[in-house]
């Protein structure tokens, strides 16, 4: 009898025993789908995003996108591809190089004024960057006075603000001035190679400060304020691979206006990430600090909402539209229905 209860007592034992492991297990496997929660196993989709420049704050949302994992929350697995002086985006995406490209929205139109089969599906950039400067020792005190002079100017899809702005205030672009080339540094400009330099509000006129010169020591042309501003980074796509990737569009989309939003409100966490992709020795995080602060205000101006950011305000699209006919860079009107898909933002915001 005694024997039995023993036995009794070691199998309620170890039926207690079993109990605690199966709880423990639950636990386990309820903390493993936590920790899972949102992943799927389904393999990851490539993208690749083809920048319009080097690595920098220009760029923070796309970089805070992959650094924060908002495009593999979307199963994506994005690629960055820099750009360049020399890097033409538009035939990077027609080509396939590239699945989204950052260009500018005045070279959108005037590619698909040239055949090209592009489409816009966000507008990051909200008004122009761009501005001249000019030593003040030059004298060149008015636009009319470049004539004669060298322009820097930069190529591919970059230039053609600067032939508005040529052509706004009487000067020939081919006869009047003498463009050059302008590289990604103020080089030329501080060795007087160029007697006009173009640069952006968020990078190559801060370049100019930081250098040492002071801000009156300059004559400053405002794209905008001379009436020729033009919309500025927008992510254009292929419209065949819109048409077969419109979820995966709305994905990408998503996630970097996600990035940009976290970027322009965590802007020296963005800066630390935005350091990691640059090239060694090109830049200080004191300069992609100002940047980023530059970039916030074109991105998300005063006034904008978080699911505002990347959207198309109609007036400064068709004043882009009408800048690019006045001074002949495209040749005919647009179809803004077919140069812009606005369904891929709309079709983000839903979830």
């Amino acid at each position: 009898m005694r024997k039995r209860n023993r036995v009794l007592k070691s199998v309620s034992t170890l039926t207690v025993a079993m109990a605690l492991l199966m709880i423990a297990a639950c636990g386990n496997n309820s903390s493993s789908e936590s920790a899972n929660e949102g992943k799927s196993n389904e393999p990851l989709t490539k993208v690749k995003i083809q920048l319009k420049w080097v690595p920098q704050a220009q760029f923070a949302g796309i970089f805070v996108a992959k650094e924060k994992g908002f495009y593999e929350q979307e199963g994506l697995d994005v690629e960055i591809i820099p750009g360049g002086p020399d890097v033409v985006i538009e035939q990077q995406v027609v080509n396939g190089a590239a699945d989204i490209g950052v260009t500018s929205f005045d070279s959108l139109l005037v590619n698909r004024d040239n055949g090209l089969p592009l489409v816009s599906v966000a507008q990051i950039l909200q008004k122009s960057s761009y501005r001249f400067v000019a030593d003040k020792s030059s004298g060149i005190d008015t636009p009319e006075k470049m004539k004669g002079k060298k322009v820097g100017m930069w190529t591919g899809s970059q230039q053609f603000q600067v032939l508005a702005f040529m052509e706004k205030n009487g000067l020939d672009p081919q006869k009047d001035v003498e463009l050059v080339k302008q590289g990604f540094t103020m080089d030329q400009f501080f060795n007087k190679q160029l007697d006009v330099a173009i640069s952006t509000i968020y990078n190559e006129y801060h370049v100019v400060l930081e250098s040492g010169v002071k801000p009156e020591d300059l004559f400053v042309y405002d794209f905008e304020d001379a009436g020729v501003g033009m919309l500025e980074d927008t992510l254009v796509v292929k419209e065949d691979w819109l048409k077969n990737n419109h979820d995966t569009a709305v994905k990408a989309i998503r996630a970097t206006m996600k990035g940009w939003n976290y970027a322009i409100a965590n802007q020296e966490e963005s800066v630390d990430i935005v350091m990691k992709a640059v090239t060694e020795g090109s830049t200080t995080k004191e300069h992609q600090t100002t940047m980023l602060m530059e970039m916030a205000k074109l991105v998300k101006p005063e006034g904008f909402t978080d699911t505002q950011v990347g959207s198309f305000v109609d007036d400064a699209v068709q004043r882009t539209v009408d800048i690019s006919l006045k001074y002949g860079l495209i040749k005919a009107a647009p179809d803004l229905s077919k140069a812009i898909d606005k369904t891929i933002l709309a079709d983000a915001e839903k979830s």
